[in-house]
This record gives structure tokens, sequence and C-alpha cells, in this order.
């Protein structure tokens, strides 16, 4: 078993490789309308926000409004993805499978439910979580980078939150996990992660950082 009660696992950047893609798409659509943007650049102001923060994080960026087709576009791009599935993060499928059995395990998203449970059905995966999974979008008030969605979950499996292993990929969720009180595993195993990913995980305050998934095992003690 692990030195903690519970293992809870952001999602887009963790388990799956949608920051890249998501964000390449971003960078795409805001160079189409005339404000040219690397997917570098959307990664390092947009990755792990959502809802209300995503969008005026976006609003920033163009210095106006959210263009008119930016919704309809953003979830064309979305369903794309859910019928067509997104490529795990390397290793992240084989490392649930060998997780204890009795080991409580928890999703952490800022994404949507149904986002989050059809991509667990295209890689297997949607059995080893059962009901847990959890949105900042549907779930809590508050989402990332507030503590709130990692408390709540916490509290969903019944497992006091400093016993609870978080693994994060971005610096808003690294930011609402480290606030949380709970340990904290900077993951930077995604093609999004640049190299210096790590170093922005560590300022923030998480507790270890693991270039893959054979390092959170040995971090965990698995």
């Amino acid at each position: 078993m692990t030195g903690f009660d519970a293992l809870l696992f952001d999602f887009d950047g963790v388990l799956i490789e949608s920051e890249a893609t998501g964000n390449r798409h971003l960078a795409t659509y805001l160079s189409g309308i005339g404000y040219p943007t690397t997917p570098e650049e959307t990664m390092a102001q947009f990755m792990g926000l959502a809802g209300k923060d995503f969008l005026a994080a976006i609003e920033a960026h163009i210095v106006g409004p959210i263009p008119p087709d930016f919704q309809s576009a953003r979830r064309a791009e979305d369903e794309r993805c859910l019928l067509e599935g997104i490529a795990e993060v390397s290793g992240a499928t084989a490392f649930v499978r060998s997780l204890p059995e009795g080991l409580p395990r928890a999703v952490v998203s800022s994404s949507r439910v149904r986002w989050i449970a059809t991509h667990l059905e295209h890689l297997g995966l949607r059995a080893a979580f059962g009901e847990h999974l959890y949105s900042g979008a549907e779930h809590v008030t508050n989402g990332k980078p507030a503590p709130d969605l990692y408390l709540y979950a916490a509290e969903k499996l019944g497992v006091a939150i400093d016993r609870c292993a978080i693994i994060e990929d971005s610096p808003v969720g690294a930011t609402g996990a480290v606030a949380s009180g709970a340990f904290v595993i900077g993951l930077v195993a995604g093609a999004h992660c640049a190299p210096n990913h790590g170093d922005r995980l560590r300022a923030i305050g998480v507790d270890a950082v693991a270039r893959n998934f054979d390092e959170v095992a040995t971090i965990l003690s698995l």
C-alpha cells in the first residue's frame, strides 16, 4: 500500500493528452481571428482554467469580449475529441491499473463529468474510478485554483485531505492542490510540459515533481 489513504488525479494533462490538443486548437482559433498566439502562449496563460475564469482570461488576452463563434468552435472541437478519443499521457493507463484494489481514488478536474467519463471509457479505465468523478464546473462553486474541489473529493471518499496525495500538472491546479493541505505531486509527463515546467510547479510549492508515472509510483511507495 501507499503512504497515503487516497489518491486524487487531475485529468487533462495527467491522464490524457488533452492539454496539448486543446491548446493547439485554441492557438489556431485565436490566430485565425487576428490575435497571433502560439500553443506555448495558450498553455502559459490558460492551462488549468475553466468556466468563467477561462473566459475572463481569453477576454484579457484579446482585450475585448468573447467572439460570437468562440463557444460553438470549442463545442465542435470537444465533440470531435469525445468521438475520436485522445491519447493517454504515457504510462497513465498502466499506472491506474496497477493501483492496489482497495485504494480509494477520484478524478478532480476542471472539465465536466461527461468529458471525464467518456475519455475514461476510451482508455478502458471507467470502472477504476466508479462514481468518484468530480468536476470543478459541476460540483463546487469555486473551481481551481481554489482548493474546494480537492476538499470535496476527499470528503466524498471519506478520507482526510492530509492523508490524500494529488497528482497535478498545471500551475492553476497545483495552486489549489497545495492550498488544500494534501501531498502534491507535480507531474511533467505530458506533451504540453516545457523543460522548465517542473520548476514552475516547485515554485508553487508541490511536494515532489515526477517526470513519469514510474517516478509517481516511487514517490508513493507503490
